[in-house]
């Protein structure tokens, strides 16, 4: 499918693959109502125990983003993008204020940060092009 995960990012993997359904959700990459690949199908896939897909599931079926379907498995829940979408946004915020921090800590002032964020942002979008 499109999931990718990095065993020496900091998070556990289970989260790793909660996270990316969910920005998957908050995209439109994941549907509402579409079915999601079963716990051993994703396992296989990723090369992991499947004891981490059905931990990353169960997580997602308490965030309200998955249900279940009977005899089908798990689709995107109804209202699961809005609720994806404000997530995304709360743990860029989260990540961001971070990283704020230890620049004022390094003492950088308002404005350097402002250059440092657009030249970043600029180059992001060089290599999106």
């Amino acid at each position: 499918m499109f999931f990718h995960v990095d065993p020496h990012n900091g998070l556990p993997i289970y989260d790793q693959i909660a996270r990316q359904i969910k920005f998957a959700v908050a995209d439109g990459i994941l549907k509402t109502r579409e079915l999601i690949p079963s716990v051993r199908e994703l396992a296989r896939e990723l090369a992991i125990n499947p004891n981490t897909i059905a931990r990353a599931y169960r997580q997602l079926q308490d965030d309200r983003v998955l249900e279940p379907v009977r005899g089908a498995g798990l689709e995107v829940a109804s209202g699961a993008a809005e609720r994806c979408r404000n997530e995304r946004v709360k743990l860029i915020r989260v990540r961001l204020r971070q990283v704020l921090s230890e620049a004022k800590h390094s003492r950088l002032d308002a404005r350097e940060l402002r250059e440092l964020v657009e030249k970043e942002l600029s180059a992001i979008e060089r290599d999106r092009s």
